[in-house]
């Protein structure tokens, strides 16, 4: 991989597309990732699925990875969240090294996974009677998340009753619903048709601000990357390593207008060039 090039902002727009952000430097870091790499292990040989990663998510950031498919995306996040032990390297959240599925994360996956056989509120609550924690303190807190999405009304539902986007919703809230510091999110609304994706992404930009959760949210879309994050880091295919990490220097709050700006357009094209020689995205 060619080494990257460090530059800062200046007054022509290409100039913020910086092809190495520095945006976390100086900042608080929330993730950090020292030479994170995955090797599987199996009976045909080692398949490499990620290279070592080295780079910080700040607190509060909206940070989006994007690559093709198979590129260990959902590897990455799933080492993130201690799901999945790292081959070598370590990641940490908030200093500590991460060893196991971390308390003080949510994830939400690109299927709602809502159990049929529980109603809206009854699934939204369900990391609570996971960890035992007193119902009767987060009862209402999951009552304010599911009116913050716009659900308030359907708490007695059973998932078949709801639309797919009104579904991702209420797994936005169950993964809210424990007060976690971070969200983690695996090609939340890849099985959404088009205009319900775009209204989702503006739903989970408004629930990020008034929450100020950091986000780490794994897509293969580029405008979905750009139009929703802080940063935005670009992966080669298998075995995925780091092409560029760039800042998105549009304007918060955004609506889907910001789609039009010149400056969104020209990122888009940017980190497209990144696949021309690779393969494209899926």
């Amino acid at each position: 991989m060619k080494s990257a090039t460090k530059a800062t902002a200046a007054e022509q727009p290409a100039a913020h597309l910086r092809l190495v952000s520095d945006r976390a430097g100086g900042a608080t870091p929330g993730i950090k990732l020292s030479g994170v790499s995955k090797t599987y292990r199996s009976r045909d040989g080692d398949v490499p699925s990620l290279r070592p990663l080295d780079f910080t998510i700040n607190d509060g950031e909206f940070f989006v990875v994007v690559g093709p498919s198979g590129c260990g995306k959902s590897t990455l996040l799933k080492m993130i969240s201690g799901l999945l032990p790292p081959t070598t390297g370590e990641v940490l959240i908030d200093g500590d090294t991460v060893t196991r599925p971390h308390g003080n994360v949510g994830i939400v996956f690109q299927n709602a996974l809502l159990l049929p056989w529980r109603n809206v509120l009854s699934n939204v609550m369900l990391p609570i009677d996971m960890k035992q924690l007193p119902r009767d303190k987060y009862v209402a807190r999951a009552r304010e998340l599911l009116k913050l999405v716009g659900l308030e009304g359907f708490e007695k539902k059973l998932p078949w009753q709801l639309s797919g986007g009104m579904q991702q919703r209420a797994s936005i809230c169950r993964a809210l619903v424990h007060d976690p510091k971070i969200m983690l999110m695996d090609e939340p609304f890849g099985a959404l048709d088009a205009m319900t994706r775009e209204r989702m992404n503006v739903e989970l930009m408004r629930i990020q601000r008034e929450t100020g959760k950091t986000v780490l949210l794994i897509t293969h879309s580029i405008p979905e990357a750009v139009f929703l994050a802080d940063r935005v880091l670009v992966m080669t295919e298998r075995p995925g390593a780091i092409a560029a990490i760039y800042d998105v220097p549009l304007p918060r709050p955004r609506s889907l207008d910001s789609m039009s700006d010149a400056v969104f357009t020209e990122l888009v094209q940017r980190i497209r060039k990144h696949f021309f020689t690779q393969g494209t995205l899926d």
